[in-house]
């Protein structure tokens, strides 16, 4: 039996839908401006023909389930939401050509992608990472896994409120590198396992939260999402 200096942190997972198990979470990708409309509103447009995706990670100790309250972080003036299509994989993957990217494909959740976005911007525009404005406690929130083995999702609803008012809407159909293209384009760099989540991009109309306020979002034929903003 291994002995530890102080008791290692559970495992972070997330509840399945009609399952008693629930599932590990090992790792956490992130696609970057995936749906052209929140790319320009970031006032960074995506030429597809000439870029291809690419990521940020988030600890798996960042991840909330849905329903919860968590507070208004740190060093920040202007924290953001970001409505997302999570995917969760179930099975090993490594070079995997995007038609038989369905085979990776455990379920689906709905997601937050919390967000410090002045730290994140200050690190951008002098070419830092993102860590700081990106990867931090409580900042990846997302809803109980739907199982959907070897699913493509291609289209769907996807939208967020505040406070019962619109933020975000959109359709799944305007990501500009689909599911098969991101697991195709991802494996190429890790060797994808069970356990991974990759949040898919968020689209236009991200904006900030304050203390107090409520955030819920959906994505059709997954679920909903809700967070509550708590004080400092």
């Amino acid at each position: 039996m291994t002995a530890y200096l102080f008791t290692p942190p559970a495992t972070p997972s997330l509840a399945i839908e009609g399952r008693s198990e629930r599932y590990p979470v090992g790792r956490i990708f992130c696609v970057g401006r995936n749906y052209h409309a929140h790319a320009v509103e970031m006032g960074r447009p995506v030429d597809k023909a000439a870029e291809r995706p690419f990521y940020f990670t988030k600890t798996p100790t960042a991840l909330v389930e849905s329903g919860a309250t968590i507070a208004y972080p740190p060093q920040t003036g202007n924290y953001h939401y970001e409505m997302e299509l999570v995917l969760a994989i179930g099975k090993a993957g490594f070079e995997v050509p995007a038609e038989q990217a369905h085979e990776l494909v455990f379920g689906y959740a709905c997601g937050l992608d919390m967000t410090r976005r002045d730290l994140q911007l200050v690190a951008r525009d002098k070419g830092r990472p993102w860590d700081l404005g990106k990867d931090f406690e409580q900042s990846a929130v997302a809803s109980a896994i739907v199982p959907m083995p070897g699913v493509v999702l291609e289209r769907g609803d996807i939208e967020l409120s505040v406070n019962g008012q619109t933020k975000q809407k959109s359709d799944l159909d305007k990501l500009i590198w689909n599911i098969r293209e991101i697991l195709a384009d991802l494996s190429l760099f890790y060797h994808l396992q069970p356990g991974d989540l990759i949040y898919t991009g968020t689209p236009e109309g991200v904006g900030a939260v304050l203390p107090g306020d409520r955030i819920e979002g959906r994505v059709e034929g997954v679920g909903t999402i809700a967070l509550n903003i708590g004080q400092a």
